[in-house]
């Protein structure tokens, strides 16, 4: 198979300038005028990437002490009681259009509507722009395939629309993510690194098996990444939050898999995964600033947050990309599934 650019590439060559149009995007003023302790709970849904962007939010607004909620649409079908007519419903679908947004912005009619709908999305005229209350647009363009620059403006925006809804200043945020821009772009153009980890998993006759672990704020990087590695090169991988991977699937590690650990390198419990995945013979990466002991290292900046998670997911692209290849697939082409999922 001849090696040409693929859509879905080309939307990763195109990130840099999409975080451009997020970050010159005004909120709207309406964000700040929200008193979030008059509702009584805060619900953060979506599925798949977009849901998964929220994790850092979640986190966020509890150590504040809100009553924060983070719940896939699926699941929030099936209970929509969680919503009263007092819930501030934050809800993020890249499309505006997917099937289980659509059915919940159905079901929330009347008396059963929250108090306040932010509607997070790409699509400005889609069906969840259209019945929120407060619209804040990704401004990521088009997107042929596989979620990637319309999931690092989910990023963004979301970050930016959690300081809003706390009336804090966004400028340190917008400024440091434009000052990232070089490295962005340095480890868009660069795979030597993701090519090499890639190259050893591959030299003998079996797929490698991925697994993700990741503490806090980086689980939104295990759990998209491991999602777009299934879509984008056809490979099992699973994402896991904290101490997860120790709970059974411990027992899948050993030769022949990659797991990758993504944290800022201090963490306790990655710290001693790391060493005994290392001892059994898995093939450990570290995805951060500081290596965990044993592993190999893709080197993220120490901080801010927002830019640490960017630059992680940028290396996760690399190996959807370089896996399909070694596969002797098209990265991000789907087989049966599509862009946009409208069923249920």
């Amino acid at each position: 198979m001849q090696n040409h650019i693929s859509p879905y590439e080309r939307d990763i060559s195109d990130q840099l300038t999409a975080i451009a149009d997020q970050l010159a995007y005004e909120l709207p003023p309406s964000l700040r005028r929200l008193d979030v302790s008059r509702f009584d709970r805060i619900v953060l849904t979506g599925m798949g990437s977009s849901h998964y962007a929220t994790i850092p939010i979640e986190r966020g607004l509890a150590a504040r002490g809100l009553p924060v909620w983070r719940i896939d649409t699926g699941s929030l079908l099936d209970f929509p009681e969680l919503i009263t007519g007092k819930t501030l419903l934050w809800a993020t679908s890249q499309s505006g259009m997917s099937g289980e947004i659509v059915a919940l912005l159905n079901k929330l009619e009347g008396a059963t509507r929250p108090a306040t709908i932010i509607g997070v999305t790409n699509d400005e005229q889609s069906t969840l722009a259209r019945r929120s209350d407060i619209l804040v647009a990704l401004k990521s363009g088009s997107e042929a395939t596989v979620s990637s620059k319309s999931y690092v403006n989910t990023l963004i925006a979301a970050y930016r629309t959690a300081l809003a809804l706390r009336r804090e200043d966004e400028a340190p945020l917008i400024a440091a993510v434009r000052a990232a821009t070089a490295e962005f772009a340095r480890l868009i153009d660069d795979r030597s690194a993701v090519q090499s980890i890639v190259n050893e998993a591959f030299l003998g006759d079996v797929e490698p098996r991925v697994a993700l672990v990741g503490m806090g704020a980086d689980g939104a990087t295990t759990m998209t990444g491991a999602l777009i590695l299934k879509e984008a090169c056809k490979v099992m991988a699973e994402g896991y939050l904290s101490g997860e991977f120790r709970h059974g699937p411990m027992e899948t590690s050993g030769p022949g898999m990659i797991t990758l650990l993504i944290g800022d390198g201090t963490d306790a419990t990655l710290q001693a995964l790391s060493e005994e995945l290392t001892a059994n013979g898995t093939e450990v990466v570290t995805i951060g600033p500081k290596a965990y002991v044993g592993s190999k290292q893709l080197q993220t900046s120490d901080s801010p947050e927002i830019v640490r998670l960017i630059a992680g997911m940028l290396y996760v692209q690399h190996f959807t990309i370089l896996i399909a290849r070694a596969k002797g697939l098209v990265p991000g082409e789907f087989i049966y599934g599509r862009k946009v999922t409208v069923t249920i």
